[in-house]
C-alpha cells in the first residue's frame, strides 16, 4: 500500500466531499449566526436604548439566516432524492427533522415582520406586527434553543475546520465556503447601513 508524504492528508472521495463540505459550510453559518443572535439578544435587555443597534444587527441576519436555509435545504433535497452520499449520512433525529421546518417557518416571520415594523409598512400596522413580532420571536427562541444545543458539539466541531491549514486541505472547496460564508455577512452589513437610517418605525417599537 503506497504510504503518504508527512503532512499530506488523505482525500475524501467526490460524494463525502460534497456532504462534509455542505456540513462544514452549514455550520461556519450557524457559529456566526450564533454570534450575531447572542449580540442581538444583549440589546433586547435595554431595547429602547438600543434600538438602532437592535434594528442594525437585525438587518446583518437576514442573508446569513437565508444562506443556512439554503445549505440545511440543500442537504434535505438530496437526502429525500436518494443521492448515496447523503442517505449514508443519514436524516437528523426525528425531534430535528420536526423542529427544523419550525426553526425555517419562525425564522422567516421574525424577520418578515421585523423588517415590516422598520421600513414597510404604514403605522397604523406597527401595533399588531410589533405583537406579531415578539410572539414569533418568543416561539423562534424556544425551537432554536433546541436546536442549537442539538447541535452544538457539531458545529463546534466542524465550523473551525476550514480556517485552519491541516483540516482546511482535507475538504476540498475551503476557499469558496469560506467567501460564502464573508459575502453573506458582507451583504447583511450593506443590508443593514442603507436600511437602518430609513427606519421608519424604530420610535414606535421602543414604545
Amino acid at each position: 500500500m503506497a504510504r503518504l508524504a508527512p503532512g499530506v492528508l488523505p482525500r475524501t472521495s467526490g460524494e463525502s466531499t460534497g456532504v462534509e463540505g455542505n456540513a462544514r459550510l452549514t455550520s461556519s453559518i450557524a457559529a456566526a449566526l450564533f454570534a450575531l443572535l447572542f449580540v442581538e439578544g444583549l440589546t433586547i435587555l435595554q431595547i429602547g436604548r438600543l434600538i438602532r443597534p437592535h434594528v442594525f444587527i437585525g438587518f446583518v441576519l437576514i442573508p446569513p439566516i437565508l444562506f443556512k436555509v439554503a445549505t440545511t435545504s440543500w442537504r434535505i433535497a438530496k437526502y429525500y432524492r436518494g443521492d448515496p452520499a447523503y442517505v449514508r449520512k443519514g436524516p437528523p433525529a426525528p425531534l430535528l427533522r420536526l423542529l427544523g421546518p419550525l426553526v425555517i417557518v419562525l425564522s422567516m416571520a421574525v424577520v418578515a415582520s421585523g423588517v415590516g415594523l422598520v421600513v414597510v409598512a404604514p403605522s397604523s400596522w406597527h401595533s399588531q406586527l410589533l405583537q406579531i413580532h415578539q410572539a414569533t420571536f418568543l416561539l423562534w427562541f424556544l425551537a432554536t434553543a433546541v436546536h442549537v444545543m442539538a447541535h452544538l458539539v457539531e458545529t463546534a466541531t466542524l465550523a473551525p475546520r476550514d480556517w485552519f491549514g491541516r483540516t482546511r486541505r482535507q475538504v476540498r472547496g475551503a476557499s469558496a465556503r469560506q467567501w460564502v460564508l464573508v459575502t453573506s455577512i458582507g451583504l447583511g452589513l450593506v443590508l443593514a447601513t442603507w436600511l437602518t437610517p430609513y427606519a421608519a418605525g424604530w420610535r414606535v417599537i421602543s414604545n
